[in-house]
């Protein structure tokens, strides 16, 4: 049995032409430079003897792969499967395939997992992993490589981004908190590095303020990480303050569902004497005892529309008749320590020079001119320094972790509800 694989050699010999003829023939962009009597002799030929294209190869050649990095904090949090699975569904309707590479929310593996993509020549990237700050988005930025922002996003670079409202979601659970008669409601902060984080922090502080309640600094808890454990450790930090909280807000489900063993922990029953809600609505959240009320959106169509971006991303980096997102041939010496030489000749929402953020950078909480403040456009989206965050509505689905405080707090006196 022959085990080498078939060649463009042995096509073109079974075909009776050159070489050069079965690559333009089997190539669907030159595939009209043949005439349909050669071009049919080829397929058939190739069929019969079992011909696959070099992909490798031939993104070698063209600098093309028809593939996508994906780069995910955490494949263990639910909410990310739906995600991806819109992205690669998006993607192979255009004939792409997503590469998917979990970084734990580590920088050093991001790092990592981003290098050896490119290393692969791959056309674009899906950016779950986004901060606020980022030496890899400026990086591909510099680079002019095709980046889509999802779930998350940061001003400054100029990258497309899909998320959910984080700041109408947030005040639809305040809002609802406050109408169960709650009125210290405490907050379990995500990563304040993290426009998610950020954003729903301050979109809690806006939405108390507005319904005339205040923001104690006993109050608030912030999480290192989006975890159970940091959602536990946080809920901890708060009832040993003895705030007199009757509800706690988490950033998401994650630390909401850190607060229940947490409060398991202490003896209190949720939500008898203390409600929970979470952000994001993950899959199964609700088969939780008690189950969790969380603000949800459409995660997959969330996919669906960072595909399309993606995709378009793409078309116009190739349309210009740059080398996307593979790493130029010059540029493996450019680099020292894994950061960038040279910064400066970014655009406008770029970097400056020497890598500070520019008049688009981010702005004193980190949002930059892309934050909670700005104007929503027509469709839904919203401009960031030459990119668009395009948003999807939020909607709170109320469940049996809220309920109205077993006490009417009055300063810091309770009275039986």
């Amino acid at each position: 049995m022959n085990d080498q694989p078939v060649t463009l050699k042995d096509v073109a010999a079974l075909a009776g032409v050159h070489p050069a003829t079965v690559s333009r023939a089997l190539n669907p962009e030159t595939r009209l430079l043949v005439s349909d009597e050669t071009a049919d002799r080829i397929l058939a030929a190739a069929d019969s003897l079992g011909y696959r294209p070099n992909t490798v190869a031939r993104s070698l050649r063209t600098r093309r792969s028809s593939t996508v990095g994906v780069l995910i904090p955490d494949l263990n949090n639910p909410l990310f499967p739906p995600i991806v699975r819109g992205i690669e569904d998006r993607l192979a309707a255009a004939g792409y395939v997503a590469l998917i590479g979990n970084t734990d929310a580590d920088d050093s593996r991001e790092r990592l997992v981003f290098e050896l993509m490119r290393d692969r020549h791959v056309d674009g990237f899906v950016f779950a992993t986004a901060r606020l700050r980022s030496p890899l988005l400026a990086e591909a930025a510099a680079a002019r490589i095709p980046v889509v922002l999802v779930n998350r996003y940061a001003a400054g670079y100029g990258f497309p981004a899909v998320s959910v409202n984080n700041e109408a979601g947030i005040a639809q659970v305040v809002e609802h908190l406050v109408a169960l008669g709650h009125r210290r409601i405490a907050h379990v902060a995500g990563p304040q590095d993290i426009s998610t984080g950020l954003s729903r922090y301050r979109g809690f502080v806006e939405a108390m303020q507005a319904n005339g309640l205040p923001v104690e600094p006993d109050m608030v808890a912030h999480a290192a990480a989006y975890s159970i454990d940091e959602g536990e450790r946080c809920c901890r930090e708060l009832l040993s303050a003895e705030s007199g909280c009757t509800a706690i807000a988490a950033a998401n489900d994650m630390l909401a569902v850190g607060c229940y063993a947490a409060l398991e922990s202490a003896g209190l029953s949720c939500p008898k004497d203390i409600s929970v809600v979470g952000f994001n609505d993950m899959p199964f959240i609700d088969r939780l005892t008690p189950p969790l009320t969380s603000v949800s959106f459409a995660h997959y169509e969330v996919g669906i529309e960072a595909g399309r971006l993606i995709l378009e991303q793409i078309a116009r980096v190739q349309g210009s008749g740059s080398r996307g997102a593979g790493r130029p041939r010059e540029a493996d010496g450019s680099r020292e320590g894994g950061g960038l030489s040279r910064v400066g000749g970014l655009s406008e929402g770029g970097l400056s020079e020497g890598g500070g953020l520019g008049e688009a950078g981010l702005g004193e909480a980190g949002l930059g001119e892309g934050g909670p403040e700005s104007a929503t456009n027509g469709d839904g989206g919203r401009a960031m320094d030459g990119g668009m965050v395009h948003y999807l509505t939020p909607e709170l689905k109320i469940r049996g972790s809220t309920g109205p405080p077993a006490h009417v707090i009055v300063g810091h006196e309770s009275t039986p509800h």
